[in-house]
């Protein structure tokens, strides 16, 4: 199984390097695929270049070989949509299970992504989150894709739902931005490299 992990990485922080670590670990996956995108279709641009947040998500994960980034998204124009990835990815690698790791906030909006739907055709989606899920909650389009174990996820190509409790580090990079524009240190909340790299180019400063 390979793991999928995107996002701005806007910029990369511990958050999101503890949770693809675990997830690696736990699901067993031959590879963790960080994929930054270019232009995100639901949120504001990103403050910094898109090879800038490539070059900090490739600093961040230079020590840990069993995670990987990939800059598929950022070598076409136009929005990066996940449907147009996981298409991409399910070409590159036929044989392997695609698993989607999104955050349970992401989750929340999921029924607004572009054919959203056609997600579940081409991998599992994996939720991480809290504990304590609930179910009733659940819309009806997702309620028979709900699976509890992850070997259910091994056993077939696509199209399962998964609820995952990852250690909960509450760090945001909208947090991270805002301390570096009030000339405040955000050390210890993203590796040393990225900060240095930030340093150095100057930025999420106040212009």
């Amino acid at each position: 199984m390979i793991g999928i992990f995107g996002g701005t990485f806007d910029p990369v922080h511990f958050g999101h390097l503890r949770s693809a670590l675990e997830v690696k670990e736990v699901f067993g996956l031959s590879k963790l695929l960080l994929i930054p995108s270019a232009q995100p279709p639901h949120r504001e641009q990103p403050a910094a270049s898109a090879l800038m947040r490539l070059q900090m998500l490739e600093l961040a994960v230079s020590h840990h070989p069993e995670l990987s980034v990939d800059a598929r998204e950022l070598k076409h124009n136009g929005p990066s949509y996940m449907v147009d990835t996981l298409a991409s990815l399910q070409y590159d690698y036929p044989q392997e299970t695609l698993l989607l790791f999104i955050g349970s906030d992401a989750f929340e909006q999921l029924m607004t992504w572009h054919q959203w739907q056609h997600l579940f055709d081409l991998a599992h989606i994996v939720v991480m989150t809290r504990p304590g899920v609930n179910l009733d909650t659940l819309d009806d389009f997702f309620k028979p894709l709900y699976c509890e174990l992850i070997t259910e996820l091994a056993s077939t190509r696509a199209g399962k739902l998964y609820f995952h409790k990852v250690t909960p580090l509450d760090i945001s990079a909208t947090a991270i931005r805002q301390m570096i524009s009030n000339q405040q240190n955000p050390g210890y909340l993203l590796p040393e490299t990225v900060l240095a790299f930030i340093k150095q180019y100057q930025l999420y400063q106040r212009h």
